[in-house]
């Protein structure tokens, strides 16, 4: 048995999806999940990691746990420590855990990836970068007005899609040789906003129009769902990377044996989201 949190979201989804077209008996938890929500055959089981004596029926039997631990789950008071514990009085042998390229330069703190090298678990660590899928903020005024408008416009990072991040966890998660080792996950190139506007106009078929907000317009925007020091910390990664930040990682195509997806691919598969 597998089981994997935040099994709702941008990874978790076509994680849970891999791992069940893999065969493997899966535990989908998340705080509303059903089994609408879930391929044929997925357990859903409706948790909140803030409280990791909740999970006891869900890591029951487990042998494997993905591990996503979100900002508002941190906040509203999960436990690193204590899920680790939870998990191995269960049985489960192995983690992997969705961490943050942030992590590795210095933007993040390591204390939650410390946790699981230090959990006694067979661990793998993955560091994704920016995902593709963050352009969805624009698919209200793409949608509406054929516009997208972002700061930093040719400031250009190698983000990447949550799918290939799903695909090494899922490889992690089944197979034997990454017990212990941290992975950079980024698409294949750095693609700038203006360029991800362009590819978005391509998947529709129409031209979609770029506006370059200045960094205060951007902080304004971004503080209506962000705290402040994230937002910072999210400015200054787009508008100044480091080269660590921008540097396209061998990770993906070790790991899976092709190179990482594209943006604009991602655009043409999720296109709907901006018709």
């Amino acid at each position: 048995m597998i089981v994997v949190t935040g099994a709702t979201g941008n990874v978790g989804r076509p994680l849970v999806r891999a791992l069940a077209a893999a065969g493997e008996p899966v535990t989908a938890v998340s705080r509303q999940v059903t089994a609408a929500d879930l391929p044929p055959g997925v357990r859903p089981m409706a948790a909140d990691l803030a409280e990791p004596a909740g999970l006891k029926a869900a890591l029951d039997g487990a042998e494997a746990l993905f591990l996503l631990l979100t900002g508002d789950l941190l906040a509203g008071g999960a436990d690193p420590g204590g899920i680790l514990d939870a998990a191995r009085d269960a049985g489960v042998r192995r983690v992997v855990f969705l961490s943050s390229q942030g992590v590795a330069t210095g933007r993040h703190p390591a204390g939650l990836e410390q946790a699981v090298t230090a959990s006694g678990l067979d661990w793998t660590v993955l560091r994704p970068g920016g995902f593709h899928s963050n352009a969805l903020q624009w698919a209200g005024t793409v949608r509406q007005q054929r516009l997208v408008a972002a700061p930093f416009g040719d400031v250009a990072l190698p983000t990447v899609d949550p799918a290939d991040i799903a695909e090494v966890a899922a490889v992690a998660l089944r197979a034997p040789g990454h017990a212990g080792r941290t992975y950079e996950l980024t698409g294949p190139e750095p693609v700038s906003p203006r360029r991800q506007a362009a590819a978005i106009g391509q998947a529709l078929g129409e031209p979609v129009r770029f506006v370059e907000q200045t960094a205060e317009q951007a902080r304004a925007h971004l503080l209506r769902f962000m705290p402040e020091p994230v937002v910072e910390a999210t400015l200054a990664i787009l508008g100044t990377p480091t080269a660590a930040e921008q540097r396209v990682s061998p990770d993906v195509a070790h790991v899976l044996g092709r190179p990482p997806r594209p943006f604009a691919e991602w655009a043409r598969r999720t296109v709907d989201a901006f018709r």
